[in-house]
C-alpha cells in the first residue's frame, strides 16, 4: 500500500497505473488549442469510470461526480504542451511534433508538467468514485486547454462551462514545480504575475544596403525600442516591484545587403498588480510611438498575443486548504511564499462566477536532486522532467486533500454553495 497522507492509502498498483498514465501522456503531448488526441483519452477514461462528462472548449473536458447531499467543489488541471524539442533522455521522451499558427512544424512536449496534472485528476476521479463513504457532495472536474497561450479558460467560459456544470463554491487547481517531492508552495492573495505579450511591427521604408540615407531603417529603430524598453523596469517603476520585461522574439529582413521596410519583435511582460500593468503597458507604448516619431517612421502596429489575469487566492478558503495541506503533508512542508513572475489563467474560472479560488504548487523532484546545491531544470525547460512516481504521488495527494477539504466526510469551514 502507498500512504497519499495520514488516514489515506491506496493499493501500489493504483500508483502504478497513474504512472503508466502519465508516460502515456508524456509521450503525446499537443500544443495550445490543438489537443483533440488528449481530450479524447480524457473522455474514455470519465465514460470508464461512469463519470458525467462533455465536451466544453473545442479540447477542454469536464467531468461531474455527484455524491449526494454537500458542497460543490471544482478543481481544474491544463493539458497543453510547448513547443519544445525535448532533451532529458528518457525513455519515454516525447518526439511528437505539431503545428505553430504560423503553419511551420515544432516539436512538441510536456515542459510544464500538464500531463502531472491530467494524471492527477484522473487519478483523483479513481479515487473519488471507488471511495464514495469519504466524501459527500458534487466535484467539477475540469481539464482545460490552452493554458499556455491564456486561451483555454476563457474558451471553455465562452462555450457554456458554467452554465452546464454545477457551480462551485471554490475553483481549485494546482501546478507543479521544480521542488522536492512532499513540499507545498501557497499563499493567501496574489500567487501569480499578471502576464501580456505584444507583436510590435516596426514600419520603416527599405532600400539598398549600399545607400541606407534613402531608407527608414527598422532594424535600427527597433533595435532602439529594445533597448529603451529596458529601462522601463530599472527607471519608471519602484524598486521594491517586482515587474519583467522581456523581447523575446526579434526579426527582420531576407539578405545583408538589404535594409527591409519592416522589423517585427515580441515583448513578455510580468507585472504583480493592475495598476502597475497599467502603468508599465502605458510606458513601453509610450516608448515604441516615440521612437518611431523620434525616426521620421510610420506609427508601428502593436497587437496583443495574450493576456493573462490574475492568479488570486482568496484568504478565507487559502486558510482552509492551507490547513488541509499542512494535515497531509507536514505543517513544515508547507510554505507560505508566491511563486515569482510565472502567470496563469485559472482566475478566469472563478472570477467568471465571482467564486473563490484557491492555486497551489507541489514538487516532483527526488530530493537527491538537490544534493549538489544545483536544483532541477525549471519548468519550460527541454531538460524539465520530474520523477514521474513522486509526482504523481504526490500530485495526487495534494489534489485529493484540497479537494476533501470541503467534501470530505468531516469536511472543513467551506462556503455556501
Amino acid at each position: 500500500m502507498t500512504t497519499l497522507f495520514p488516514g489515506v492509502e491506496v493499493a501500489d498498483t493504483f500508483i502504478d497505473e497513474h504512472v503508466d498514465r502519465y508516460v502515456y501522456l508524456h509521450q503525446n503531448p499537443e500544443l495550445s488549442s490543438q489537443e483533440f488526441r488528449t481530450a479524447e483519452y480524457i473522455e474514455s477514461r470519465l465514460t470508464e469510470l461512469k463519470i458525467e462528462n462533455f465536451r466544453c472548449g473545442a479540447t477542454g473536458v469536464v467531468g461531474v461526480i455527484r455524491n449526494g447531499e454537500g458542497p460543490t467543489v471544482a478543481f481544474r488541471a491544463d493539458t497543453d504542451g510547448l513547443p519544445i524539442r525535448e532533451e532529458t533522455g528518457f525513455s519515454y521522451a516525447s518526439t511528437q511534433t505539431g503545428e505553430l499558427p504560423d503553419g511551420s512544424t515544432a516539436p512538441v512536449m510536456h515542459g510544464c508538467g500538464h500531463d502531472t496534472h491530467i494524471t492527477s485528476a484522473l487519478a483523483l476521479a479513481q479515487y473519488l468514485v471507488t471511495n464514495p463513504h469519504a466524501w459527500a457532495g458534487t466535484v467539477v472536474l475540469i481539464f482545460q486547454p490552452a493554458e499556455e497561450t491564456a486561451a483555454g479558460a476563457m474558451a471553455m467560459i465562452d462555450d457554456g462551462l458554467w452554465n452546464r456544470a454545477p457551480r462551485p463554491a471554490v475553483v481549485l487547481a494546482q501546478h507543479v514545480l521544480p521542488f522536492e517531492a512532499g513540499k507545498i508552495v501557497i499563499r493567501e492573495g496574489h500567487m501569480a504575475s499578471l502576464a501580456d505579450s505584444w507583436k510590435v511591427t516596426v514600419r520603416g521604408v527599405g532600400a539598398h544596403g549600399s545607400q541606407p540615407d534613402q531608407s527608414i531603417d527598422p532594424v535600427v529603430l527597433a533595435a532602439y525600442m529594445v533597448t529603451r524598453l529596458q529601462t522601463v523596469v530599472s527607471r519608471e517603476v519602484p524598486s521594491h516591484t517586482s515587474v519583467v520585461v522581456t523581447v523575446g522574439t526579434f526579426h527582420a529582413g531576407l539578405k545583408e545587403n538589404i535594409i527591409p521596410a519592416e522589423a517585427v519583435f515580441s515583448i513578455n511582460v510580468r507585472t504583480p498588480e493592475e495598476e502597475t500593468r497599467t502603468r508599465v503597458l502605458a510606458a513601453i507604448r509610450r516608448i515604441i510611438l516615440a521612437e518611431a516619431e523620434a525616426s521620421g517612421a510610420p506609427e508601428p502596429l502593436i497587437e496583443e498575443i495574450n493576456r493573462f489575469p490574475r492568479c488570486y487566492n482568496d484568504p478565507a478558503q487559502t486558510r482552509v486548504v492551507t490547513q488541509a495541506l499542512q494535515d497531509a503533508f507536514g505543517g513544515d512542508s508547507v510554505i507560505n511564499a508566491p511563486l515569482g513572475a510565472g502567470s496563469e489563467d485559472a482566475g478566469w474560472l472563478s472570477d467568471a462566477i465571482g467564486v473563490p479560488g484557491v492555486y497551489w504548487a507541489f514538487g516532483g523532484f527526488s530530493p537527491e536532486k538537490f544534493a549538489d546545491g544545483r536544483p532541477p531544470a525549471v519548468n519550460h525547460s527541454p531538460l524539465f522532467g520530474p520523477d514521474p512516481r513522486l509526482a504523481i504521488t504526490h500530485g495526487i495527494a495534494a489534489a485529493l486533500a484540497g479537494v476533501l477539504a470541503y467534501v470530505g466526510s468531516v469536511p472543513a469551514t467551506h462556503p455556501s454553495a
